[in-house]
């Protein structure tokens, strides 16, 4: 594998121009057979040329925000699902490119077949691309150095990309600093799993004077450090954080946005409104809205408006439990509306009035934040924003994550607010309304223990 790894990146971009190739050509047919003759002055090879590289970059800008071309990276289901919904959302954009160019809107059948067609070449092109780089880049042999806290968690979540890498041994950091030198000579990566940051930094230094590569579950501080402004006042370089969440301007920005998108969602959604509340209203009788107290930013709390899943009176004993797999609660039409994420659509009226925005870290119930913040003190600087009906955590991570993991995803969207982050983050949330670990509830076991305040690990 080291023979070849100079090329690991040559051998990717040959992946990835073949597939663009291809999907380029369907095009180039597609547009040549049926729209270009639809124009009042149809185009010659030079026009024919300027639309197929138009066509071209809409590829490369959807895939580079769906990680469609991430060979190696992805699972082959997931990136033919990236690939495809690159390809669907190029394709929307060249249908309007088109209208506009023939002033008039066109049959879409064509582009329709040639969705197909691509679809078709996207599976066998993931099939293949990844056979083939895994011949090449087999998984790495690496070494687990592990600390205070159980690996029990991070094994298992490792163990699920044995593509990527496989865990030869693990070794605690008592064991001794020169002892795990000397392993870490024996493999080709070494894990660092939430240990001293001594300890770490003299394995990191060695690793790099070594040329093997390190993979590193960052600590809280880690995040803050890597979202540092570099400033060279002085012959010293400084890193300056500064630590106040977005600024004046970047908050001006975000709500000018939040109103805009969410009453244009609103306009476009009200027939989605119309008919899951009565299609709730319908199957029970009950209350169609549900309101739930939630802490947003500085800790404010404010009433959460979703749509009804359960049946009435779900938590009537007096305290929260998150919803469990197969969880008897939820009604069948709360089944449906879950799996869509329709149940969220009514935060827009939240969004409106100020209490939420479209991007940020996923509001907490009340009672889960003071018991997380009670294991975890560090979780009340997610708040530094508002709450989102979307975020870097739901994006990245799932629904049962722990706790800890979604305040480091959080954090990395605090500490690294921009605009365009926003609009990749919304981007992607379309990706994910359709995988199903991302609404993955909890074991009945876990679900239980959240409620009683015992183990704070997971939140809903």
């Amino acid at each position: 594998m080291r023979n070849y790894e100079q090329y690991k990146r040559i051998v990717k971009f040959c992946f990835s121009v073949i597939v663009l190739t291809l999907e380029m050509a369907a095009f180039w047919y597609i547009w040549l057979h049926f729209y270009n003759q639809k124009m009042e002055n149809p185009y010659n090879r030079t026009g024919h040329w300027l639309m197929t590289s138009v066509y071209g970059i809409f590829l490369v800008l959807f895939n580079k925000l769906y990680g469609g071309l991430k060979v190696g990276y992805l699972r082959t289901g997931n990136m033919i699902y990236s690939q495809f919904l690159a390809a669907v959302c190029a394709n929307a954009m060249a249908y309007l490119q088109i209208t506009l160019l023939t002033r008039c809107f066109q049959n879409i059948f064509p582009l329709l077949v040639m969705s197909c067609a691509e679809l078709f070449v996207i599976c066998i092109w993931s099939f293949l691309s990844t056979r083939l780089y895994r011949i090449l880049y087999p998984p790495r042999s690496v070494l687990l150095v592990y600390g205070e806290h159980p690996v029990t968690g991070l094994m298992g979540k490792i163990d699920t990309r044995n593509d990527r890498f496989v865990v030869g041994e693990t070794i605690h950091i008592s064991s001794g600093i020169e002892l795990i030198k000397d392993k870490i000579k024996g493999y080709e990566g070494v894990v660092i799993c939430d240990i001293p940051s001594y300890m770490r930094n003299v394995i990191l230094k060695y690793c790099y004077e070594k040329s093997i590569r390190t993979y590193s579950t960052p600590k809280i501080s880690d995040i803050l450090i890597r979202s540092a402004e570099s400033l060279h006042l002085f012959d010293t370089p400084l890193l300056l954080s500064r630590n106040h969440g977005l600024s004046f301007d970047q908050q001006i920005i975000k709500r000018g946005v939040d109103l805009a998108l969410s009453l244009a969602a609103l306009i476009l959604l009200f027939p989605v409104f119309i008919v899951t509340g009565a299609a709730i209203k319908l199957y029970d009788g009950g209350p169609v809205f549900y309101f739930q107290e939630r802490c947003t930013k500085n800790g404010k709390i404010f009433r959460i408006c979703k749509f009804r899943s359960m049946i009435v009176d779900a938590e009537k004993e007096g305290h929260s439990v998150p919803a469990a797999d197969q969880d008897p609660r939820i009604t069948p039409v709360g089944r449906i509306i879950r799996a869509a994420r329709i149940d969220e659509l009514p935060q827009i009226f939240n969004i409106l009035k100020g209490d939420m925005s479209i991007v940020g870290p996923r509001p907490e119930r009340v009672e889960h934040v003071e018991i997380y913040t009670r294991k975890i003190p560090e979780f009340g600087y997610r708040m530094k924003v508002k709450g989102g009906l979307t975020g870097y955590a739901q994006v990245y991570g799932k629904y049962n994550t722990t706790a800890y993991d979604k305040l480091k995803l959080d954090l990395m969207y605090v500490q690294n607010y921009s605009l365009l982050l926003d609009i990749q983050i919304i981007f992607k949330t379309v990706k994910i309304l359709f995988m199903k670990e991302s609404t993955e509830g909890f074991g009945a076991e876990d679900a239980a223990a959240v409620a009683d305040g015992d183990k704070p690990g997971k939140t809903q």
